[in-house]
């Protein structure tokens, strides 16, 4: 059983940067890879960035590379997503999920097993 709770979303202005953080309890978290999704309002839910267990293993969209990065802090049992130079069409609930394949770091939201309640960024124009 794993909890995942999101934090740091907001309201920024475009060229603007928010870091997103997601605080994971119950199983060991050092042994999950993780992955931030976002969705925005009628559109599916889009692939982020993902990370491996040991942090060695990053892998993001073509949307954000360059500008958003992922990173972990095992002791701290927490996920973060560094967000700069953001865009108003990166608005949208940002979701941590964590995938019990701990080497892995996937695109494919079919391979996350816990899903947190999301954080909703708007980016202004």
């Amino acid at each position: 059983q794993v909890q995942l709770v999101e934090s740091g979303g907001g309201l920024v202005q475009a060229g603007g940067s928010l870091r997103l953080s997601c605080a994971a309890s119950g199983r060991t978290f050092s042994n999950y890879a993780m992955g931030w999704f976002r969705q925005a309002p009628g559109k599916a839910r889009e692939f982020v960035a993902a990370i491996s267990w040991s942090g060695g293993m990053t892998y993001s969209a073509n949307s954000v590379k360059g500008r958003f990065t992922i990173s972990r802090d095992n002791a701290k049992n927490t996920v973060y997503l560094q967000m700069n130079s953001l865009k108003p069409e990166d608005t949208a609930v940002y979701y941590c999920a964590a995938n019990r394949a701990g080497w892995a770091s996937s695109p494919d939201s079919d391979d996350y097993d816990y899903w947190g309640q999301g954080t909703q960024v708007t980016v202004s124009s």
